[in-house]
């Protein structure tokens, strides 16, 4: 007997359908999405905003070329046009993973043996990115990313027979590549992959650069852009100019 709503009539009792019930691989989607909002900062992401017309171009070249070699002096935005990109592009899930890599050289003398994880000994060759990647994403998803490995510090020499896909390399401090790691690097490319290679020649720790036998070779290949920045360029400070300016004489 169907009960009464308290109008006088009789509500329709109907028959229920077996109700849905989601796969493991349903599940373990939703639990990895409700992780991510609930890690995710609440706010509109701010787009990086070039600070010159160099800064324009590389960006322009960065959207819309597959490798891209930022070259010229320091403190010119290279790596921070370079990472805050790739935090947008990470943010806005157009890419699902963005890998970090340097070579690991030293400028002078080395410290010698570091304990510790090769996450914790690799540590101090990424601090640029850091600050970069803090500011973009804000401490707390930029941590989850690390941890979620959405961000991969990775030492170069490890990346041999990876393959990049749906990803975003940035490679800095490029100058410090040898030949064939350069090559190494180069060849990794996959689908939807988008590698930039930042880099000063003039700051070589090490002797006959990767980075400039690259330019060099694949100067004029379509899908590959290299853009060049002048002591003119550099943005970091009026000082940064004067000194770097002060030690070309």
């Amino acid at each position: 007997m169907a009960r009464s709503n308290g109008s006088g009539k009789k509500a329709r009792s109907y028959p229920t359908k077996a109700s849905y019930k989601p796969s493991q691989e349903e599940k373990s989607e939703a639990r990895r999405n409700s992780h991510e909002e609930a890690h995710q900062p609440n706010y509109n992401f701010k787009e990086v905003v070039p600070l010159n017309f160099i800064q324009g171009e590389y960006l322009e070249a960065i959207k819309y070329n597959d490798v891209i070699f930022g070259i010229g002096s320091a403190g010119t935005g290279k790596t921070f046009i370079a990472a805050s990109y790739a935090a947008s592009e990470l943010f806005h899930r157009r890419v699902s993973k963005v890998i970090l890599t340097r070579p690991n050289v030293e400028t002078g003398r080395g410290l010698g043996f570091l304990p510790g994880t090769l996450e914790e000994k690799y540590a101090p060759y990424l601090l640029p990115f850091d600050s970069i990647f803090t500011k973009a994403l804000g401490k707390g998803f930029y941590e989850y990313c690390l941890k979620n490995k959405d961000i991969e510090p990775t030492p170069l020499g490890f990346l041999r027979g990876t393959t990049f896909d749906n990803c975003i390399v940035l490679v800095d401090e490029a100058q410090n590549c040898t030949k064939e790691e350069m090559k190494m690097m180069l060849s990794r490319i996959g689908k939807n992959c988008k590698m930039i290679f930042s880099g000063d020649t003039e700051q070589a720790d090490i002797h006959d650069s990767g980075l400039d036998d690259a330019v060099s070779r694949l100067e004029g290949i379509s899908g590959i852009e290299i853009i060049e920045f002048l002591d003119e360029d550099i943005v970091r400070s009026a000082m940064c100019k004067k000194i770097i300016q002060a030690y070309r004489n």
